[in-house]
Order: structure tokens, then C-alpha cells, then sequence
């Protein structure tokens, strides 16, 4: 019996993604660990943050998005993630039991930052809720 109604659907979608988000989630928590380690110094001393993590289906590649305070020099700090990033994998893999450890890609998140910008434009506009309520 290959499947039968219901519990056919459950099968192939909602339960492979359930354990996808918790793959995700687990590679999150390790990397967020072990970034703090690499001893690169264009990576350490700098405050890290794993904002996100999408793995394909296949967990071949793992989409690694880092949000950094204080990032001035953007490409030095990538060629750090690349240089750092096959001893960040052999790591992956002793703490996670995977059928594949996923080849790490790292993306720059800069929504925290472009956020903060906004905030700042919004403030230095200074319009008060009176001022708004007066027109």
C-alpha cells in the first residue's frame, strides 16, 4: 500500500517541511555557536547574528543569511566566511547527524540596518501626533 487519502498529503508535504524548519532551526543554533570560534580576524570580534537559514529539500545547500554590527569592510568579511567556511561544514557535520551536510552559501542581512535608517529619517522628520492631529 503506498498511500491511502489523507494521510498520503500528510506524508509528502507538511511533515518533510516540519522536519525542513526544524533542520533549518538546528543548523541556525550551531552556526550562531560557531561562529563565535572561528578565529579568521576578519570574521572574530565582530557581533554575529544567524537571521535566517533555508536548506533545499535535498540538503545540498544551506542559505546562511548573518546580520553584523559594525561591518565596515563587507568583501573582506565574505573571503572570511569562505575561507572559514569548510572548517564551519566539518564542524556542522559533527554536531548534526545528517544524510548530507550542506554546502554553506552566506548572505548579508542588511534589514536590521536598512530598518535602523528608517527609524533615523523618521526621526529626524519630528512630526509629533498633535502636529498631525492640528491639520
Amino acid at each position: 500500500m503506498l498511500c491511502d487519502g489523507a494521510d498520503c498529503s500528510v506524508r509528502g508535504g507538511k511533515m518533510a517541511s516540519n522536519k525542513l524548519a526544524r533542520t533549518n532551526d538546528d543548523i541556525q543554533f550551531v552556526l550562531s555557536s560557531l561562529l563565535r570560534n572561528v578565529k579568521d580576524p576578519r570574521i572574530s570580534g565582530k557581533m554575529i547574528s544567524v537571521t535566517r537559514v533555508e536548506t533545499t529539500g535535498d540538503l545540498r545547500y544551506s542559505k546562511i543569511w548573518l546580520s553584523v554590527m559594525g561591518l565596515e569592510d563587507e568583501k573582506d568579511f565574505k573571503r572570511g566566511l569562505k575561507s572559514a567556511g569548510p572548517w564551519l561544514r566539518r564542524e556542522l557535520a559533527r554536531s548534526m547527524n545528517l544524510r548530507y551536510t550542506p554546502e554553506l552559501v552566506f548572505e548579508i542581512d542588511k534589514s536590521i540596518a536598512y530598518s535602523a535608517h528608517i527609524n533615523e529619517i523618521l526621526e529626524k522628520m519630528n512630526i509629533s501626533h498633535d502636529e498631525k492631529e492640528n491639520d
